[in-house]
């Protein structure tokens, strides 16, 4: 049986698991904020501090389902693969046209290295 985790530790796994969630649904309308890692960041750190926020995150209609499918398979649909790049390249080509070079190139780095480790993960059924 795991040890109880202590109040002070609980209450910034909930904070943590509150931010990721809340950059999550921000990240829905904008571009370089990725959502589906920080909902499953956020499940992770509701884990830690909530049984009762898991057990919402989980049962949410739109995350929930997102969550347990990586959580059974760490599987990723094929066809959120390719909107997840699409979105990741048009983000960039936003960064290179708007921002300095050097945090475009920072952007297309991170952007590279986040679609390289997605189309590495195996296909979940949609």
């Amino acid at each position: 049986m795991p040890l109880p985790v202590p109040r002070v530790q609980r209450w910034l796994w909930l904070l943590a698991g509150f931010l990721s969630l809340g950059l999550g649904v921000v990240g829905i309308v904008t571009p370089l904020l990725p959502t589906v890692p920080l909902v499953l960041l956020a499940a992770w750190c509701f884990s830690k501090g909530s049984a009762r926020w898991e057990a919402w995150l989980l049962a949410h209609p739109r995350f929930g389902p997102m969550v347990r499918e990586w959580r059974a398979s760490h599987a990723v649909p094929r066809r959120a693969k390719w909107f997840a790049t699409l979105m990741m390249a048009a983000s960039c080509a936003i960064a290179w046209w708007r921002a300095p070079l050097w945090a475009a190139l920072l952007a297309s780095l991170i952007c590279l290295s986040v679609a390289t480790w997605l189309w590495r993960l195996p296909d979940a059924q949609a």
